[in-house]
């Protein structure tokens, strides 16, 4: 059974009715209760012959330095659209090191999540961080579906020809459940396995260079932190920014301001596998010019807004959600194993006017095709990349962009230099 994952911040999925903490999310919504529509077998589901072209960008070959290749297919666990890289992870200071496949680009999320089982080589030789009172320092991170709970610990991380040196992450289940807060363990079921996520972990690069900020500096009442004296009888706590789980990029010496994710183009059909190359860096080397039609300044969460069906709703361009998601009351849900992925009796193609918080005006197109027709009749016809995948989840005033958009396309995450002493406020570009 295919499932709907995001890996997006905590505010993207609960919308912004209260302050809420920037944490990684990892949902996975298995059926989602289904409703609104059933599998249909019409013919016409998936002829896609009156949908426009597709995108059609190539991504660059990667191997240089500030590149990596990226990517789909079955994974580690069957989930469709999962774009994933290798990560070396090093104890600090030229100690041994270990590579882990399968991480999971993450373009609205902000900083590196690992499952434990995938450092065991090195785990024993990083320290687990201390909280201000001594006390090990580890993180919930809250989704709508669940949680992540593990300990924070300095890595180096290098990516292609690219280290961060010494950079906090979360590690993910590598303290007993008995561990875990009540006011963790209250958001949900734990995401504590590569299973449960999807992935080996997560890395999230998106515009902001930690995973809350300035929330978690000066409010231990609404961190995400937690300080657990001997390891137990954990407490939130604050915790400044050079404490908290890392966004790598910032921390390059070089290609620093930003990152490039490039996928390779798809027929609306879906294909069993895709590539691409995520370039770090924008106008830093002689590949990572910045040419892009459209530009939109975002809020400090890659957030700006657009106009959809005729409704003003939050927009944000989320490589580590595996569908479009939007709430869109004409279109039927599958239902049954496939949720509330849409299943439209014919192929569908909309367009959202999108405004950026500098005023930056522009539009994304897309296209729907039926989930039941682009997974077969069993569900299991051994595609895994699609660039028509969509479904409802979460709010109605949310347009999520997920990976199908960057299907043959250059799309452009620009960090937010404000928030480390520069200028430039946070972009996105395709």
């Amino acid at each position: 059974m295919f499932t709907q994952r995001i890996h997006t911040s905590f505010l993207h999925c609960l919308r912004r009715g209260a302050f809420l903490l920037v944490a990684a999310l990892a949902v996975s919504v298995a059926a989602c209760g289904g409703g609104g529509g059933s599998s249909s077998n019409n013919s016409s589901a998936g002829d896609t012959s009156s949908l426009p072209p597709a995108p059609s960008q190539q991504p660059i070959a990667p191997g240089a330095a500030n590149t990596v290749a990226v990517s789909v297919g079955a994974g580690v666990a069957n989930v469709p659209n999962i774009p994933t890289v290798s990560v070396t992870v090093c104890v600090p200071n030229n100690g041994p090191c270990t590579v882990v496949n399968n991480m999971q680009v993450d373009t609205a999320s902000f900083g590196i999540r690992i499952v434990s089982s995938a450092l065991s080589s090195i785990l024993s030789g990083l320290p687990v961080n201390a909280a201000t009172d001594g006390g090990a320092l580890a993180e919930c991170a809250a989704f709508a579906d669940g949680f992540t709970w593990g300990t924070v610990r300095n890595v180096d991380v290098k990516i292609s020809g690219e280290t961060a040196s010494a950079i906090p992450i979360q590690v993910i289940g590598d303290l007993s459940a008995s561990t875990v807060p009540a006011n963790c363990s209250n958001k949900g079921p734990a995401q504590s396995t590569a299973s449960d996520l999807g992935a080996n972990g997560i890395l999230g690069i998106g515009v902001a260079p930690w995973d809350c900020g300035a929330t978690c500096v000066n409010s231990a009442a609404s961190s995400n932190y937690y300080s657990c004296p001997g390891g137990t009888n954990c407490i939130n706590t604050a915790v400044g920014t050079g404490q908290q789980v890392a966004n790598p990029v910032p921390h390059f010496p070089v290609d620093n301001n930003g990152v490039i994710l490039q996928m390779q183009p798809l027929s609306y059909n879906g294909a069993s596998s895709a590539t691409g190359t995520l370039v770090f860096g924008i106008n830093t080397q002689s590949n990572n010019a910045l040419n892009a039609a459209q530009r939109f300044q975002t809020t400090s969460v890659g957030d700006f807004s657009a106009t959809f069906n005729n409704r003003l709703v939050g927009t944000f361009l989320d490589s580590g959600s595996n569908a479009l998601f939007f709430t869109l009351n004409t279109l039927p849900q599958c239902g049954g194993s496939l949720g509330t992925f849409y299943c439209p009796l014919s192929p569908q193609s909309f367009t959202a006017a999108l405004t950026g918080v500098d005023g930056s005006s522009g539009s994304a197109t897309f296209s729907v095709v039926s989930a039941a027709a682009l997974f077969g009749a069993n569900g299991n016809n051994g595609n895994f990349a699609f660039n028509d995948l969509a479904g409802q989840f979460g709010s109605a005033s949310t347009l999520d962009l997920g990976l199908p958009f960057f299907y043959g396309r250059y799309v452009y995450v620009g960090q937010d230099m404000t928030a480390t002493g520069g200028t430039k406020p946070p972009f996105v570009a395709f």
